[in-house]
């Protein structure tokens, strides 16, 4: 490309793209949860793990079982930074809100960096294709998950290693260790990169190799040592997520179905197209094949797709690619570059929640609602609950709510369920849900509410 023009505003324009877009993600999912369209998997998951942190307690969460602890789940120490602010508004918005302002944050950085490279329009494609990413709108519109510390940090990470500021680069990247054990080795790959420009510009390479070993050190630590620790049976829930019908497969037929089923294909040509393709030339894309590897490999077919958050955490890394070939390639192959990756954001907007800021319909209270509310206001706080899988969610900022599929969990004083749920098929069966109902009612829980498929149980 061109030199870009001298340094104006880059600061302003990256912020003002920022604050438009945290205040977006945060009308969507704040009203997404009035709506009651959130989730106890997983915004309830963690309003109860973060709530537990606020009084210096340990995160157990009693929507995945009696006494789990939530450190044996996934490692994400870094959620107590949550604690100060929840303590102060005690309500699942705060997470909400949290989620926004940081997923915004990863504009900044890149839309910096954009500008630097080619200037102001340039920066604005980038900052928009960055902040309307659909990886990043469904993951902020998609409950809380605590991938929403490692999207700016990604994207501050990547844009210090794409200019060549190594120590920073891997600053940016320590926390990350701190918030999901795979991203060991995203911090391992960044060490990788670190090593190899240290090699090109005549220094050791001896950080960024000690960062590489130990970000995949951190991750076998992780997974095979603190999570079965904190783990109710004592291992790592997920790699029965690497075998086919409980048989433990042999890495290489992992490997085998690596491009199997088709939709993995259209994962990996959105993910090209919203780097414009020409992103794939930069080094920078490398930082993908950590977490593009588990998801290929595993057997869940959550992971194949362009659906729920999974792909947050790549769409900066996926930018700050295309940043970095735009210095390097000619203005015709830019222009395209660029002119593809923004196509790809207009064509997804539709089709993810970002849209609902402008739609009056996703701002209406229907009667249903208005029903739901009522029946779930007749729960005193302070209360002992099981729900169905979207009202537990309205419940746990005020009630201790277990799923009510789960028998294993002590009697609880109430039994809140919505029977038209559609997300009660995971985690909850439906057959499941109605199994223990008539549990309850045969050990003597008395029905107040039944209507639309609203039902509340009392025990006397």
């Amino acid at each position: 490309m061109r030199p870009a023009p001298p340094l104006r505003h880059p600061t302003a324009l990256a912020w003002s793209l920022a604050a438009a877009f945290a205040a977006a993600y945060g009308c969507v999912a704040v009203n997404r949860h009035r709506r009651g369209l959130t989730q106890a998997y997983d915004l309830g998951i963690f309003e109860q793990a973060v709530r537990a942190y606020a009084h210096g307690e340990a995160p157990v969460v009693p929507l995945k079982g009696p006494g789990f602890h939530l450190l044996g789940d996934h490692f994400h120490p870094l959620l107590a930074l949550l604690a100060p602010a929840y303590r102060v508004f005690p309500t699942p918005v705060t997470l909400l809100v949290a989620q926004a302002l940081l997923m915004a944050l990863a504009v900044v950085p890149l839309t910096r960096w954009a500008y630097e490279v080619g200037g102001p329009r340039t920066a604005l494609l980038i900052g928009c294709g960055v902040g309307a990413s659909w990886g990043i709108v469904n993951a902020a519109a998609d409950d809380f998950h605590e991938i929403a510390f490692a999207v700016p940090l990604l994207a501050f990470s990547a844009t210090a290693l794409g200019r060549g500021h190594r120590t920073a680069a891997a600053l940016w990247a320590l926390p990350l260790l701190l918030v999901k054990e795979d991203l060991g080795l995203t911090v391992a790959a960044v060490g990788a990169l670190i090593a190899v420009q240290a090699r090109r510009a005549d220094r050791h390479p001896g950080p960024g190799l000690a960062l590489a070993v130990g970000g995949v050190l951190a991750t076998l630590l992780t997974v095979l040592a603190l999570l079965p620790a904190f783990n109710p049976q004592g291992g790592f829930d997920y790699w029965q997520q690497l075998s086919d019908t409980g048989h433990d497969r042999a890495l290489w037929s992992a490997a085998l179905h690596l491009g199997w089923p088709p939709v993995k294909w259209l994962l990996l040509v959105l993910l090209a197209a919203t780097a414009g393709f020409l992103g794939l030339r930069s080094p920078l894309v490398l930082l993908c094949l950590p977490t593009l590897g588990w998801r290929l490999v595993s057997t869940n077919p959550h992971y194949w797709g362009v659906s729920y958050h999974y792909s947050a955490v790549l769409m900066p890394l996926l930018l700050a690619a295309l940043v970095d070939s735009l210095r390097r390639a000619d203005p015709q192959h830019a222009r395209r570059a660029l002119a593809v990756s923004a196509l790809v954001t207009v064509v997804t907007v539709p089709l993810y929640p970002l849209h609902e800021v402008v739609m009056p319909e996703a701002w209406r209270t229907s009667p249903r609602l208005v029903a739901t509310r009522s029946m779930l206001d007749r729960i005193p706080d302070g209360a002992t609950a099981a729900a169905s899988n979207r009202l537990a969610a309205q419940l746990t900022a005020r009630t201790t709510v277990t799923l009510v599929c789960r028998d294993d969990a002590p009697a609880p004083d109430w039994v809140a369920v919505d029977l038209t749920d559609p997300s009660v098929k995971a985690p909850c069966a439906i057959a499941d849900t109605v199994r223990m109902l008539a549990t309850y009612e045969q050990r003597g829980y008395r029905r107040l509410v039944e209507h639309d498929g609203l039902v509340l149980l009392h025990r006397d």
